[in-house]
């Protein structure tokens, strides 16, 4: 990891960018994409001159242990920086975190659901508990999901999924790490 409908990203905000969470994210995401990468979260905490804007993004289509570098955050860091001190759209004082997604990827986007379908994720909705399943489709309605060890599958729209990500699967990790062995 680096250091320092849709389900949106989650905002925290009060003034002007309350009212506009789409645009900063649409921007995040073309100048994430100028730079041959994906924006996979953003998030943005605080007010006035505390607001924490984080970024986590990754090569598309990315492998296990194939992903963005701690150079390539630079590289976005540097350049959301640029465009964030012109545009002031957060203010003239923020912090910005600009990370790799992590071993557990968030599945934040339509995108990412259909990507990831056949896969396993950790998925936490509102009012329940969380929950391991796996994605076997997605429509205009939601998701369809499938629980762990069996059940009957639940079609479950995007705006009730407060947090998903990817499950590990080990096993994918575990190959990927002997493949860059014998390399």
């Amino acid at each position: 990891m680096c250091g320092a409908g849709e389900v949106g990203p989650r905002f925290f905000l009060t003034g002007a960018m309350e009212r506009e969470p789409e645009q900063l994210t649409s921007k995040v995401r073309a100048t994430v994409a100028e730079l041959g990468f994906e924006l996979v979260d953003l998030q943005v905490r605080g007010a006035g001159s505390r607001v924490r804007l984080q970024v986590r993004v990754d090569r598309p289509n990315a492998e296990p242990g194939r992903g963005i570098t701690i150079e390539e955050c630079a590289t976005v860091s540097r350049a959301l920086e640029a465009w964030l001190d012109a545009s002031e759209a957060l203010g003239s004082r923020y912090v910005l975190e600009v990370s790799s997604p992590g071993i557990e990827r968030p599945v934040r986007w339509r995108e990412h659901w259909e990507r990831f379908r056949g896969r396993d994720v950790n998925v936490r909705m509102r009012g329940r508990h969380r929950f391991r399943a796996t994605i076997e489709a997605v429509d205009e309605q939601g998701v369809t999901l499938r629980p762990a060890g069996g059940g009957e599958p639940e079609n479950v729209p995007l705006e009730e999924i407060q947090e998903a990500t990817l499950a590990v699967d080990w096993e994918t990790v575990e190959r990927a790490a002997n493949e860059r062995k014998h390399h």
